[in-house]
């Protein structure tokens, strides 16, 4: 389906929220999957599996416990979420030439948008490496260089972020509209759904319509 980049951010942000974040994180979620949807990438996709593969661990057993050294979880994979945000918080070193490595990253293309914010904080590209796959951003644009099987991997892997320079290659630019597949959009509007409060006699009769009362 094509939708815009606003209603993909607040499903997003409402289905992380649902799925146990914190109403920062799961903001910092929402704006990160419209980045990648903006440049044609599988945003949505990769919350919605990253939300089900998460959905019964504490978010901070995924979290890095240190930013010293290569960054692990306490427990299972590293959220790309939480090391996403920690790595924007480390945008100055990474300007400074240090290389931040990430032992086991799941649904890495989540970061990429973090990596852009930490682009256009320090003034230059900043690049991304998993497996075969090398993609660099300025914060606006986006180079791919890698089996596009990769694009979209899943399972946990290591990942360095460097500081880096303009690419050569597959290049996008952000645009205004994206294609978002059903199931995604079906997968976030469950979790996103949690963050409801169920009807209650009260709210009925706060709300529109009849209430309690039978007009018929």
């Amino acid at each position: 389906m094509n939708q815009s980049l606003n209603e993909i951010e607040a499903l997003a942000k409402r289905a992380a929220r649902g799925a146990g974040l914190s109403w920062g994180m799961a903001e910092e979620a929402g704006k990160a999957t419209r980045w990648l949807a903006s440049h044609g990438l599988p945003g949505t996709d990769l919350l919605a599996g990253l939300l089900a593969q998460n959905d019964a661990r504490a978010p901070r057993e995924s979290a890095p416990m240190t930013l010293d050294g290569v960054w692990t979880a306490a427990s299972g994979p590293l959220c790309p979420l939480a090391s996403g945000a920690a790595l924007n918080d480390c945008a100055a070193e990474i300007d400074e030439g240090r290389a931040i490595e990430m032992a086991q990253v799941s649904h890495p293309l989540l970061i990429v948008p973090f990596a852009a914010w930490a682009a256009i904080h320090i003034g230059v590209p900043v690049s991304l490496n998993w497996l075969n796959m090398h993609i660099a951003t300025d914060g606006q644009r986006i180079w791919i260089d890698g089996p596009e099987s990769q694009i979209d991997q899943t399972d946990a892997v290591s990942v360095t972020c460097t500081r880096s320079h303009i690419q050569t290659g597959q290049t996008s630019v952000p645009t205004l509209r994206a294609h978002v597949s059903q199931s995604s959009l079906d997968r976030l509007t469950k979790f996103a759904g949690r963050t409801y409060a169920p009807a209650t006699a009260a709210s009925r009769l706060l709300g529109a319509g009849a209430g309690t009362t039978d007009n018929d």
